[in-house]
Parts: C-alpha cells; sequence; structure tokens
C-alpha cells in the first residue's frame, strides 16, 4: 500500500512491525518478517535514510518507528512535490511538440502512431488517462490489443471510471469471451451486442479517439483523434451503434429481474439475451455450458410466459415486459 512513496513490500513490512511492537532489537525483528539478520538490518537502514525509522538512544541496540503521521506526512508531501514537477514538465514537452510539428494547427488534431508496440501503448494510455467515461466498439478481430483482455480496463473502472462497449456478435463465438464479458458486467460496465459494428473504435471522456488506419503493410497504424469536428462524429458513431445494439446480461449482471414464480429466471434471460443477439441455440448452449435441450426447454418457457408462438414475438414482448432493455 506504500509503494506509491517508494516501499517495497520488505520495507513496508519492516515499518510496520516495528509500529506495531514499539521496539524492536534486529534479531527479532528478522524473526517476525521470517528474514535474515543482515536482510533485516539492511531494511532498517533504508527506513531510517528515508526518516521512518531511528536506534533508541534510550534502549540501544533496539530500533524504534518514527510517528507515522510525521513521517509518513512528509514523504506524501514530496512525492506530491515530485508529481508536480512531473506534470510541469509534461506541459512543457507537449508545448515543444506541438512547436515543432511541421503543421502545428493540423498536428493539434490528429496523431498517427505506427507499430504495434505504440499503437497498444496509446490503446492503454487513453484508458489509463481517462477520468470519467471510456467508449468502445469491438470487433471480433483485434490486431494488436485483444478487446476484452485489457489490465488498463480493470484499473480504470476500478478508479470509477465508467464503461459504455458494443462488441459484434462475432466477438460472442470467440474463447473465454463470455466469461470476459461477465468479468466486464461483474465491474458494472455496460455491454451491449450488434450483429456487425463499422470500425474499432475507443473514445476516451469524449476528448480523445482512436480508430485503426486501414494499411496495404503488414505493420499496424492507428489513428488518434483530438477535439474536432473528427471527434464529434466519431463520438456520433459510437452513439449510434450503442443505440442499436441489445443489452448483454450474463453471469446474474445488473438488470436481471429478480426470479419469480411466474417469471424468468437469471438463466432464462442470460439465453434470451444471447439469442437476441444472434446466437443459435447450439451456440447459446456451448457458451453458457448447457445442454442443447436444456436452451429449447428454456426458450419453450418463455415463449409460454410471454403467451407467443414464435421466437419473433418473444423478441417483441421481451421488450414490453422489460425483460430486455436498452435503458
Amino acid at each position: 500500500m506504500l509503494a506509491a512513496i517508494g516501499l517495497d513490500d520488505t520495507h513496508e513490512a519492516a515499518y510496520r512491525a516495528l509500529v506495531s511492537v514499539g521496539a524492536a532489537e534486529v534479531s527479532d525483528l528478522a524473526r517476525r518478517l521470517t528474514l535474515g539478520e543482515p536482510d533485516t538490518e539492511r531494511a532498517l537502514r533504508r527506513l531510517e535514510r528515508q526518516g521512518l525509522a531511528a536506534q533508541s538512544p534510550a534502549r540501544p541496540g533496539r530500533w524504534v518507528a518514527a510517528p507515522p503521521g510525521v513521517a509518513l506526512g512528509a514523504l506524501l508531501t514530496q512525492q506530491r512535490h515530485e508529481l508536480e514537477k512531473a506534470e510541469l514538465a509534461a506541459a512543457l514537452l507537449s508545448e515543444e511538440y506541438r512547436a515543432a510539428a511541421a503543421e502545428p494547427a493540423v498536428h493539434d488534431l490528429v496523431e498517427v502512431v505506427t507499430g504495434a508496440s505504440a499503437v497498444a501503448q496509446r490503446f492503454l494510455q487513453l484508458q489509463l488517462g481517462a477520468a470519467d467515461e471510456v467508449c468502445a466498439l469491438v470487433t471480433a478481430s483485434p490486431v494488436v490489443v485483444p478487446g476484452m483482455e485489457n489490465e488498463a480496463e480493470e484499473q480504470a473502472a476500478g478508479r470509477g471510471v465508467r464503461y459504455r462497449v458494443v462488441v459484434e456478435r462475432a466477438v460472442l463465438d470467440l474463447p473465454h469471451a463470455l466469461t470476459e464479458l461477465t468479468a466486464a458486467l461483474g465491474r458494472d460496465e455496460r455491454v451491449r451486442a450488434v450483429d456487425r459494428v463499422p470500425t474499432k473504435l475507443v473514445v476516451a471522456d469524449r476528448s480523445l479517439a482512436m480508430v485503426p488506419l486501414t494499411s496495404t503493410t503488414a505493420e499496424p497504424a492507428a489513428l488518434v483523434v483530438h477535439a474536432s469536428g473528427l471527434l464529434e462524429l466519431l463520438c456520433g458513431l459510437f452513439e449510434s451503434v450503442w443505440r442499436e445494439a441489445l443489452p448483454l446480461r450474463l453471469g446474474g449482471a445488473s438488470g436481471v429481474a429478480e426470479e419469480r414464480p411466474d417469471g424468468p429466471d437469471g438463466t432464462d434471460l442470460e439465453v434470451l439475451s444471447l439469442l437476441l443477439a444472434g446466437l443459435t441455440d447450439a451456440s447459446v448452449a456451448k457458451q453458457l455450458d448447457l445442454g442443447l435441450r436444456t436452451v429449447q426447454r428454456r426458450v419453450r418457457r418463455l415463449m409460454e410466459l410471454a403467451g407467443v408462438t414464435t421466437r419473433l414475438q418473444l423478441g417483441w414482448h421481451a421488450y414490453e415486459r422489460g425483460w430486455v432493455t436498452r435503458s
């Protein structure tokens, strides 16, 4: 927890142990930490240099912890100061970058990123830099960054960044796709499916967007779009696809109605969601690890509950009854 101020696990454990016992000899502390005495001594010397520990003048041979409120507060203040300097340096470098551009007015609007590693890095930066919302269109053929496997996505969602994602139907047939989509829904991300998305797209805070560039070469490339009419167009494209897409309900995600004897249960709604997304009965059975007959039996039960005789009617009545909704 204290890695942000320069303490690794060993040093943090040593400091916590000193705070807990009040004072300790190197040998006692080594036993608590299950470390050798030389390693414990080095950890204490490191804490001493950072102002977090000192040898007790009243009890020779023993080490004591500095008060956390004072010692850690000083390190936090120093860290904030370093971050402020880094922000200033970043701002100055941005100014130099724009000034050095051959056509700064155009360069402020778009940038071309070339190479697999550069594209992947920029994709991660967009998500890690988002403060409010990330919107994405995901295809079934990721070239550089897999659509749903992204640690940055988990980190951003953990910070409270909202996610709205539209996946094309073919994504649902990919290995582990439903597991990953279920995890995304469990993080309160909103996921919808559509038969086909027009392009891969990521939009962060409606201030930056990233789309792939088609090329005759094998080297991947992408276009990063800054605030402009083009960005507004891309945001509009996402919203248009989002409105037409159907919400996915998987793994008891939010929005599944409470189970009632006279209504569909959670599995019924998962089956219905995948069928409306375009999967066949066999594909639904495979993705949800159910038998084909079980899926078909649940579909018949849904039709009976809705009082309809065809699947087309079932889809319409599902919206009427609130089993499936875009809101």
